[in-house]
């Protein structure tokens, strides 16, 4: 098998978004029919550049007596007297990198380096993806719910300013996954019946997307200094997890993508991948291209093939944290090479 389609999960690490689009749009071509920003600057460590927002804001105070295991950072709570009525958190900065990006986005689609018919794809993370790591679990739930509704705000703005045609809406499942698969020491399940917390979450957030945006899902097993949480045994819990929004999201899934550990070549991995029950034109992604090169990516290919009839190619998760330029441009060439650019597509 030969994959014809590449998805870039969200971020990259090269030093622009003029330059992501470009290089990505000249190597991949129309192998992409989305593309990210690349997710500069703070964006870079996904969630992390919400916290100095959480923590400016009057109604939460830090406690300085458990910082967290793995990040580092203070946990979140409650000020003493907030009443949850005045939780209200005010603009999250997503809708408004997405508005000037997408200016990016047109001119390089005019200048060729983007093939007619590619969409501006914006990646985000999951309310509950932010709250938990961030918020004492005291407190998280109230939190959480007005976080919600201020991502949604960003959902509706970056949908009322981008034209509908050439967007998509990505978001991206980690916490939730990790818990879903259940082995991170780190990672507590606050729910008592976690299927059905989760699939709630996921109704809503896919909910807010329009019905003629592309919606789709990154599962994600982590990226913390470049490194999963904790490897998936098989692709067993990823294809649970794409059946659940199969089954709760109550609108077309453009595309689901799941990571393959670099050192999985093996059948035993990809064999889970029988049970998938994805929706007709749901497409599959799998994150198999590492940088040990285009042989060893060509066998995690062959080996997936032979549990999924048709699917495209990424890397595990997003190109940016402990990433460098030059890394990212090796990862962008295996692609190319690892894949074939597919025939002239009509634009929207």
């Amino acid at each position: 098998m030969i994959p014809t389609k590449v998805h870039l999960v969200g971020s990259v690490a090269l030093d622009s978004v003029e330059e992501v689009f470009r290089t990505a749009g000249t190597l991949l071509g129309r192998r992409l029919e989305r593309i990210p920003d690349g997710e500069p600057g703070g964006r870079r460590l996904w969630i992390s550049w919400q916290y100095p927002l959480l923590r400016s804001l009057p109604f939460l105070k830090a406690d300085a007596t458990q910082p967290n295991q793995t990040s580092g950072f203070l946990p979140l709570q409650l000020a003493e007297g907030v009443a949850p009525g005045e939780i209200r958190f005010p603009e999250l900065g997503y809708a408004r990198e997405a508005r000037a990006s997408y200016l990016d986005f047109l001119a390089a689609r005019q200048s060729g380096y983007l093939a007619s018919g590619t969409r501006f794809q914006v990646s985000l993370p999951t309310p509950f993806a932010v709250i938990n790591p961030f918020c004492a679990p005291k407190d998280a739930p109230v939190i959480e719910r007005a976080y919600e509704s201020a991502m949604l705000r960003e959902v509706e703005t970056i949908c009322r300013t981008i034209p509908h045609q050439d967007l998509c809406i990505q978001w991206d499942i980690c916490i939730e996954m990790v818990m879903w698969d259940g082995r991170w020491q780190f990672m507590r399940n606050p729910f008592d019946d976690l299927r059905s917390e989760i699939g709630a979450r996921m109704k809503r957030i896919a909910a807010a997307v329009p019905q003629d945006v592309e919606l789709g899902f990154h599962l994600c097993y982590g990226d913390w200094e470049a490194r999963h949480f904790v490897e998936p045994e098989d692709a067993g819990k990823l294809a649970e997890f794409a059946n659940l929004l199969t089954e709760v999201v109550g609108r077309p899934i453009a595309y689901i993508h799941m990571p393959v550990p670099a050192n999985r070549s093996d059948e035993e991995y990809f064999q889970p991948l029988r049970k998938l029950a994805l929706a007709p034109g749901t497409e599959l992604f799998l994150g198999l291209v590492h940088s040990d090169g285009v042989e060893a990516t060509r066998q995690r290919i062959e080996a997936a093939a032979k549990y999924v009839p048709a699917f495209g190619i990424a890397t595990e998760c997003g190109m940016a944290r402990c990433r460098t330029p030059e890394l990212v441009r090796t990862l962008l060439q295996i692609h190319a090479a690892a894949s074939a650019e597919p025939r002239e597509r009509a634009a929207p």
